[in-house]
């Protein structure tokens, strides 16, 4: 039988696993880049604001902490809700400046865009940005001078890697867990969580996958992640995908129509379902633990070829 056995045993194990949204408006997405010119933007209704307020609700009555990547463009007209973020006890790191793909830049390009965008979020909420999230999970093979730029401009981890196929984004030779892309730097890359599944790596991070597929299958996945593998989940959505009421592209292609608009009236219950059922923390707090995981498996080594 192919199918996948869904368990609806026992409670998984308190393995803390990381929550994190990526804070964009409706009208920023990948799937309309194609129909939505970034110069029309500031005439789009704008309700990221409020899609926020009702995140921040929701994690506070499961007493659930996350990062909030965000677009320096969002900061940069919300920098009050910037600072509630922060002062709700949750961590904010950055998305980019306006969504553009990382592999659509080349490093001079990046650069200026990742240090934009952090010293907007810093000058908005105070407090130090050290975490990084490519819009469309764009770092992949094609950018090697990526990891090297965050270094260098002391961010301490990046949550940037898809380590799968799909058709707008993916890098599926890449490690599922967290791991260091260079060698003389402590960054961490903080890959998006994939199950398992007969050989083959499954999507199970969040986002269209959790919108879209039965509650039960995110279930089995953080289980097999926490409980099988010992290791944490990292998960992300969008403020756009709790709110059924948004706009309607009518120009978009149809794939991107059913991607963008398949269950936004069920994604906050499930969301609701999904924190009080697992353990969940900023990405910032677990992205520390897996740097110092990594440094004792490097000590584990050398020690053992010496």
């Amino acid at each position: 039988m192919n199918a996948i056995a869904f368990d609806e045993g026992d409670a998984p194990g308190r393995v803390v696993n990381g929550l994190s949204v990526d804070v964009e408006d409706w009208f920023q997405v990948g799937a309309f880049e194609g129909v939505i010119e970034r110069d029309s933007w500031g005439g789009l209704d704008d309700r990221v604001e409020r899609n926020v307020h009702a995140i921040l609700n929701l994690f506070d009555e499961a007493q659930a902490s996350a990062t909030f990547f965000t677009l320096g463009w969002v900061a940069k007209r919300h920098a009050g809700l910037l600072r509630e973020i922060a002062a709700r006890g949750h961590e904010v790191a950055s998305h980019g400046w306006d969504h553009e793909r990382v592999f659509r830049m080349d490093r001079k390009s990046f650069a200026a865009d990742i240090e934009r965008t952090r010293k907007t979020i810093e000058d908005c909420c105070g407090e130090r940005v050290i975490g990084y999230r490519a819009p469309s999970f764009s770092i992949d093979q094609r950018t090697p001078w990526a990891f090297m730029e965050l270094a260098e401009q002391g961010y301490l981890y990046s949550s940037s890697v898809a380590p799968v196929a799909h058709d707008h984004y993916g890098w599926a030779d890449a490690p599922r867990f967290a791991f260091n892309p260079l060698p003389w730097s402590d960054l961490v890359e903080l890959p998006v969580t994939t199950a398992q599944f007969r050989g083959k790596r499954l999507a199970a991070g969040g986002g269209g996958f959790f919108r879209v597929l039965p509650y039960a299958f995110s279930r089995w996945a953080i289980r097999q992640v926490n409980r099988d593998e010992g290791r944490p989940a990292i998960f992300y959505f969008h403020p756009w995908e709790i709110d059924p009421g948004q706009p309607r592209v009518a120009g978009a292609p149809l794939r991107s129509r059913l991607r963008h608009y398949t269950n936004l009236e069920k994604m906050a219950g499930k969301l609701r379902q999904l924190v009080r059922e697992f353990a969940w923390g900023r990405i910032d707090v677990i992205a520390h633990r897996e740097a110092l995981r990594l440094e004792a498996e490097k000590a584990t080594l050398h020690r053992a070829s010496a």
